[in-house]
Formats: C-alpha cells, structure tokens, sequence
C-alpha cells in the first residue's frame, strides 16, 4: 500500500511516544502535535491560534479574503455567508451536473484498454467544480482554466513553513503562479461582474441552474452585509482550488484500494446496482448506499486529503508538560492521527466494515476535513461528488487494477503519484 514518506515520518514519532516535537527551520518555530488528544486542543482553542498567520503565504493562491485565511469575526462572517451554497438540500441540486460530468469522462475512454482513473476524475471533477460555480455555459473553458490554475495549486502544495521562503525568494514557482492568479482573478472577476449587471440571467441562466456565484454574489446576513467583489472572488478561488484538487485526490484513493481489493469492490458494485440499476444517483439514494459510504470514508482515512495542517499559535499555552509560545507554527497531521493503533485497530487495513460497525468517531479521530471552527466548509459536497462519481463508474461494471500509484506526494493535497491504471474487467 503506498504511503506518504513525510507522514510515516510522523506516524512513527507518534508511535514512540512523542507526541511533541519541536524544530526550527531558519527564524520559524514548528511545533508538531500528534494525535487526537492534540486535535481537541487545537480544534477547541481557537482563539489561541491564527489561521491567517500560518498560511499568509497562501495568498496568492486563495486571496486574502479568503475564509482559509480568515479569523475571528472575519472568519464567522464569511463561513456564514458562505454556507448556504454548500447547505445539504443545495448540494441535493448538484448531484445532477456531477454524474453529467463524470458520464463525459467515462464516454470517451475506451472500454478495450487501460486508462489512468485519478486523470480522469481529475478532469471530471474539475468540469463539474466549475459547473456548480457558475453554471454550465459560464464554464465551459474548464480545461483551459485547470491549466492556468496549476502554478498555484503546486504553490499551495508546498510546506506553510516554506511558502513565506518563496515569497521572500520571488522563486521560479512564485514567479508562476502571480500571472497565473491574476488570470483567475480576471476570469472570476468577469462572472461577478456580468452576475450584478444581470442577476439570474447570466449565460446558462445561473439562478435556474442553481450555481453557487450568484448566492455569493447576493447572499447577506442578518445585518444585510453581504461579501465583497474581491472577497466573492477569493471565495470561488478558493472553491475551485479546493474543490477539485483535493476531491479528485481523494477519488483516486477510492478507486486504488476498489481495485487493490476486488472482493470489497465486488460488494460494493453489487450494493450500487441494486439501489441504482444504471441511472444515476438522485437525493434519496444517498441513504441506500451505506457500503459505497463505508468505502469512502475508509479510503479517507489512510489517505486523507491533507497530510498535515497548521496554525500560528498567538497565545501562549500548555500541552504533555510542553510550553507552546506566541509565533510557534503548530502542525498538526490527519495523517498520522488515521494510522494511529490506539484510535483504529490495524490502522493499516482497508476494512470498510469498521465504518458499518461504528458508523461516527469522535470529531478529534477522524480528520479529513480538519475539525473546529476552521473545518472544512465543502465536506459535504466533497462526500457527495465522491459517492456520484464512483456510482457512474460502478454502475458500468467491475474493474481491475493494473497498475497502482507508487506513492502517496502532497502535503495539502495528498494524490495518488503517478497514476491509477484500472482497465474494465472482461
């Protein structure tokens, strides 16, 4: 089973008991906090940390308004502005433009040969973060913009601590991604731009289709504040980036370990097309497919779409008799916490089963999406377009692994590396 040699690094400090380690790289301070004892800590004191400190760096990738980048009051704001879109009876509505987007995919491969199925996905799920952004015609260069996108998405890649070196440095990388984030910027700026001129009539008719821009757009909370032009656009950034990198990460783990282990893919198939036959999920169909779910939060936990995360601590506080002081970088890994033998039994197996046994796990053991204040806000979505997407691709038969990747790359988007060759069975 490939692995993250960054991540086994940590899992085998964890394993030795240190779930402190202190180190210095030039003037920054890292602290790593493993396990779950650790995460309750930082998922439960917000106010000792800062989000906005740990990835200033990020900003050229997200934006500075950017709810990642946010704390405190900025940060509430925004996230509940921002939740509407991503709210369960609106994901409901998406389900459709995701199976669409991984039916395009899916109808030009050749059912006679193999095929790269992280690639694949990648794609599809990029055309479909775009589709529920902005609608269908106002997404239409979705390849295009992937490619634009790339420069910064392998900047976010890199380490917190090392982002602000490539800032400093004006590196070959950097130097990549500022093009690349003012032609998103220009692109994003555009739909705003043609949302407010025309609420709702926007190329595709995005209020009918039920795309996400216009609810930035005019969404307002109770006060009646809603976001700014460059906020809504750091907002979408964010989404898209997020959205499809480390989804499609996450799809390519899924398909792996279905192919690495045929007898839980051939449960799964037989659950899929029972409930399914070969349309596409609807809304109420979610609930029917417990094993597929079991699949994937099993796939998220040894391969969690980030390896690590951090926070800036601001105050100054205690932990296992350590002292943790105002600008220590605090890491923090879903990675080695997943591994961990003392939260799950044989970390190491891909056993679906233990999610029908113990369906929920305490918010500080399972971490795929982060936890607290700053957890992921587009969990849910994510969960959704992995069950759509691994249905469209069950529901057209079983398949075998060619080749798996070699190893788990990423720090921020843990993918598969180089690829997931599957080939339909015969």
């Amino acid at each position: 089973m490939p692995r993250s040699l960054p991540g086994e690094w940590l899992v085998r400090r964890a394993a030795k008991g240190h779930a402190f380690t202190r180190l210095r790289l030039g003037r920054q301070r890292l602290v790593y906090l493993l396990g779950a004892e650790a995460n309750a800590l930082i998922f439960g004191h917000d106010e000792w940390f800062s989000a906005r400190e740990a990835f200033a760096a990020l900003g050229v990738v997200d934006g500075p308004t950017s709810v990642v980048l946010s704390d405190g009051e900025d940060h509430a704001r925004r996230r509940g502005l921002i939740r509407p879109a991503v709210a369960p009876r609106r994901i409901d509505g998406y389900l459709a433009t995701m199976a669409g987007a991984a039916d395009e995919g899916l109808d030009q491969l050749d059912r006679a040969g193999p095929f790269d199925a992280y690639a694949v996905f990648r794609r599809a799920i990029r055309r479909s973060t775009l589709r529920v952004l902005f609608g269908d015609d106002m997404a239409r260069p979705a390849d295009e913009l992937g490619e634009t996108l790339q420069p910064l998405l392998d900047l976010a890649d890199t380490p917190p601590q090392l982002l602000a070196w490539h800032r400093r440095l004006r590196t070959p990388s950097w130097k990549r991604a500022e093009p690349a984030r003012a032609a998103i910027n220009a692109f994003v700026d555009d739909r705003i731009q043609r949302e407010r001129e025309q609420p709702g009539h926007g190329a595709g008719d995005q209020a009918a289709s039920g795309a996400v821009l216009p609810l930035l757009v005019h969404g307002r909370n109770g006060n009646g504040s809603g976001l700014s032009d460059q906020a809504i656009r750091d907002q979408a950034i964010t989404m898209i980036a997020a959205g499809y990198e480390t989804t499609s990460a996450a799809m390519g783990w899924a398909v792996y370990l279905l192919g690495a282990y045929p007898d839980w893919q051939r449960q799964v198939h037989d659950e899929v097309t029972s409930v399914l036959d070969e349309r596409a999920p609807e809304p109420a169909d979610l609930a029917r497919l417990p094993l597929l779910r079991a699949v994937i939060h099993e796939a998220l936990r040894l391969y969690p779409p980030a390896m690590i995360s951090a926070r800036a601590a601001i105050a100054s506080f205690d932990h296992q008799g350590h002292r943790i002081r105002p600008g220590d970088l605090v890491i923090f890994s879903p990675y080695a916490t997943h591994r961990d033998p003392t939260l799950y039994e044989d970390p190491l197996r891909f056993d679906p089963q233990r999610w029908l046994d113990e369906p929920r796990r305490s918010p500080n053991e399972f971490v795929p999406f982060g936890g607290g204040k700053h957890r992921c806000l587009g969990s849910g979505l994510a969960i959704a377009e992995l069950t759509v997407m691994l249905c469209r691709l069950l529901t057209r038969g079983p398949f075998t692994l060619i080749r798996p990747p070699v190893r788990a790359r990423g720090l921020a988007s843990m993918r598969p590396d180089p690829a997931v060759i599957i080939a339909w069975s015969a």
